[in-house]
């Protein structure tokens, strides 16, 4: 007997099989006291297999994305978005804008939410086991500069191509100079079409020369991100302030 489950266990170990390396024994308990057949015991350990081989990869999937935990829809408010907005959120909700390489673009004034927003639809994108990525915009130009610095710049598009989803938050926030914009376009030419963008930016279309500094590649990236968009207009006071508000009423 004990050579039988060293056997089998070595075999669950060779095959990676750890769920069901760890739940063999107690599920056969429960199979005996159950008298449960052979395949619904079976059954019962795959879908343990299963049950932890998901958790693994989502657990892998969130250390990778580099999304903060807390930005997620259990601590935003949706109800301060206006009627219309809540109706597009909940409608991302299910990722479907992801199989459609469709881009999401948030704008609104500083402490809007965007970010907040941005950032839970990642964490349900990863949770359906898509591949999420989140950076600022100044982090990912600096990458890509070195990368270009380095001749490696195709290495590290492709490296981000394997990513579903690419989160830019803060778009045009810092004022970058030309060669620092010029990679920016070329890793949202390398996407175009290819994955989804999602980019939160406190300046609408009509100041995004100020970002790219030329009026035809200004006019080059809108059109490639807009193409295929959702855009979010959330024009609604700042979250920040009012809290600030709030704070200082309870105090007085």
């Amino acid at each position: 007997m004990l050579r039988r489950k060293k056997e089998l266990e070595a075999c669950l170990k060779t095959l990676c099989l750890s769920g069901m390396r760890l739940y063999y024994e107690e599920l056969a308990r429960t199979a005996e006291e159950q008298t449960l057949r052979y395949e619904e015991y079976l059954l019962e350990l795959a879908l343990r297999e299963c049950e932890i081989r998901y958790n693994k990869r989502i657990a892998r999937l969130l250390r990778d994305s580099k999304l903060p935990l807390e930005k997620n829809f259990d601590t935003f408010e949706l109800k301060r978005l206006p009627h219309k907005l809540q109706h597009q959120v909940k409608a991302l909700r299910d990722g479907s804008f992801v199989d459609r390489r469709e881009n999401i673009l948030a704008f609104g004034n500083p402490g809007s939410g965007k970010t907040h927003l941005l950032c839970a639809l990642g964490l349900d994108l990863v949770h359906q086991n898509r591949r999420v990525l989140y950076t600022t915009c100044s982090i990912l130009v600096q990458e890509l500069l070195i990368a270009k610095r380095d001749l490696e710049l195709p290495k590290v598009l492709k490296k981000l191509s394997r990513f579903d989803v690419v989160i830019i938050d803060d778009f045009g926030y810092v004022q970058q100079n030309r060669e620092e914009m010029e990679v920016l376009f070329t890793l949202m030419n390398h996407r175009y079409e290819r994955g989804s963008i999602m980019i939160t930016s406190n300046l609408p279309f009509s100041k995004w020369e100020s970002i790219f500094k030329d009026p035809m590649t200004t006019a080059a990236a809108i059109d490639r991100l807009v193409h295929h968009s959702i855009i979010l207009e959330m024009n609604i006071p700042s979250y920040r302030m009012e809290a600030a508000k709030q704070e200082k009423k309870g105090k007085a």
